[in-house]
């Protein structure tokens, strides 16, 4: 145990769980499930690239010795990059929370992007050598990533193999969105008000995934005009309403079959399906699989 100088609350050590996937691309999660903080570092050099997922609850940066703090919320991601000095990680995890990075070597990445400079900001000419900040929201196809990869419950040989596939899945979902959009393309994110609105329509379609409402009926509800709830909804998570809404249904379905408590059935009714048959096709369509084969795989 130490003591943050801040605070002067204890906080256990502990470390990643690491996956190297291959030269200049590693992994790193941790699932924190105790009731204190946990704190978790690593030293990176200055080749790295560095993407930070915040799954569940949240988390605090610590820089300088303490002198200064970055929180990352949970749903929340945040990309850092200064090729002019070393950034080590240095991760306070709040307790029931869960968090994901992915590092990338400079080199490797731009082995991606080589034709795609303009398009990713910090790779242009005049910014390459700039350090580099960008917070942003995790998309819900991004989510069933993250969850897939902290959650990872195969046979640990294919376990790199795997990372590998999810963690290139997971950088270009990431860069798939509109990450470079400014004020003038997004008005809508000017109004904190609206930006609200919108957080409190994902609450309550997440809330009542099994009876959503109406479109209408949830403008309604947020005291938003229905042109507006659509473009904020895109605009916040990448996706519209109704398909953010099946996303997520999906990843719950998934995780109450892995829990094994519930049949079939039971986990269709709890998500929002009256008929088994609709369930397994939408579950199907989703994951290439039928929920019953889903469970088979996981024994």
């Amino acid at each position: 145990m130490s003591e943050d100088l801040n605070t002067g609350k204890s906080i256990a050590k502990s470390s990643f769980d690491e996956t190297r996937i291959e030269d200049g691309v590693i992994v790193l999660a941790y699932k924190n499930e105790a009731n204190e903080v946990q704190s978790v570092a690593k030293e990176i050099d200055s080749d790295f690239i560095q993407f930070h997922f915040c799954v569940k609850g949240s988390s605090q940066f610590v820089f300088n010795q303490g002198r200064y703090r970055l929180n990352i919320l949970e749903e929340n991601s945040l990309l850092l990059y200064n090729p002019q000095r070393d950034l080590p990680i240095d991760l306070e995890i709040n307790p029931h929370s869960w968090m994901v990075s992915i590092l990338i070597s400079i080199k490797k990445f731009h082995g991606f992007f080589s034709h795609e400079a303009d398009y990713i900001t910090f790779l242009s000419g005049d910014n390459r050598d700039k350090k580099y900040y960008k917070d942003g929201v995790i998309s819900p196809s991004m989510a069933i990533v993250l969850n897939q990869l902290i959650n990872y419950n195969l046979n640990q040989s294919i376990k790199p193999l795997y990372f590998k596939g999810k963690a290139y899945e997971l950088l270009s979902l990431y860069f798939n969105r509109n990450e470079d959009a400014d004020i003038e393309q997004c008005p809508f994110l000017v109004d904190e008000t609206n930006v609200i609105k919108i957080k409190k329509a994902k609450d309550i379609i997440v809330s009542r995934m099994a009876e959503p409402p109406s479109l209408q009926e949830l403008a309604d509800e947020i005291e938003l005009s229905l042109k507006k709830l659509k473009e904020g909804f895109k605009q916040i998570y990448g996706d519209s309403v109704f398909s953010f809404l099946f996303d997520y249904k999906m990843e719950v379905a998934r995780k109450l079959l892995e829990a094994g408590e519930d049949n079939v059935n039971e986990v269709g009714h709890k998500v929002g399906y009256s008929t088994s048959s609709h369930f397994i096709a939408a579950f199907k369509k989703k994951y290439g699989t039928t929920p019953k084969k889903y469970v088979m795989s996981l024994s």
